[in-house]
């Protein structure tokens, strides 16, 4: 009888000496798990965000001269993209420790330089529209990378745009206005993403 009770009181006691020690570890575990979380990446600089206004702001403007099938409109306003492409603050953008959002943000900066320059030279309309979606890509990737905290981007898409091969562009509001279809059919569109990094 002894012995069984001495045998249940050491059960009790290794329990709990059991319980107590992974109730410790647990708090260590958790406080090393706080101490060791990545730290949270800093906003871009005021410098960045206001060249990176610049740029987008050219974008629209370009945008909306393609809306007006208006091939002045549309030059000047792929010169103005072009140069504030070209002028773009990259070595501004924060929380970039590795280089490779800077080096990103880079090769899309220079593609939509490129697609500018290319799209002034363009004599057709069509040609232009088609230089567009690719200032068009390169912009929405631009503005993924580097987490642009202006105002929110709306990424609009018309299946028929481009001889029905499909094409998408950017908006700073959700109506539609297509810059690929003329008068033909401006309202053909969708919003099918959207980003704001403006609270993040």
């Amino acid at each position: 009888m002894n012995f069984r009770a001495i045998s249940v009181s050491v059960f009790f006691l290794l329990l709990t000496i059991t319980f107590l020690y992974c109730k410790s570890n647990k708090k260590e575990g958790q406080a090393d798990a706080e101490t060791t979380a990545p730290l949270t990446i800093s906003g871009n600089t005021d410098a960045f965000n206001q060249s990176f206004t610049r740029l987008l702001t050219a974008y629209y403007s370009l945008k909306d001269a393609l809306i007006e099938g208006d091939t002045v409109k549309v030059n000047a306003a792929a010169a103005t993209v072009f140069s504030n492409a070209g002028s773009l603050n990259i070595n501004e953008i924060k929380g970039d420790s590795t280089g490779m959002i800077t080096e990103t943000a880079k090769l899309f900066a220079e593609t939509i330089n490129g697609s500018a320059e290319a799209l002034m030279a363009e004599k057709d309309l069509e040609a232009k529209r088609r230089e567009f979606n690719m200032i068009t890509d390169a912009m929405w990737s631009l503005t993924r990378t580097v987490r642009y905290e202006g105002q929110k981007v709306y990424y609009q898409y018309c299946p028929t745009a481009l001889d029905n091969s499909g094409a998408y562009w950017l908006s700073d509001t959700n109506e539609i206005r297509n810059p690929y279809t003329g008068n033909q059919s401006p309202a053909c569109g969708e919003v099918t993403d959207s980003l704001d990094y403006s609270n993040k």
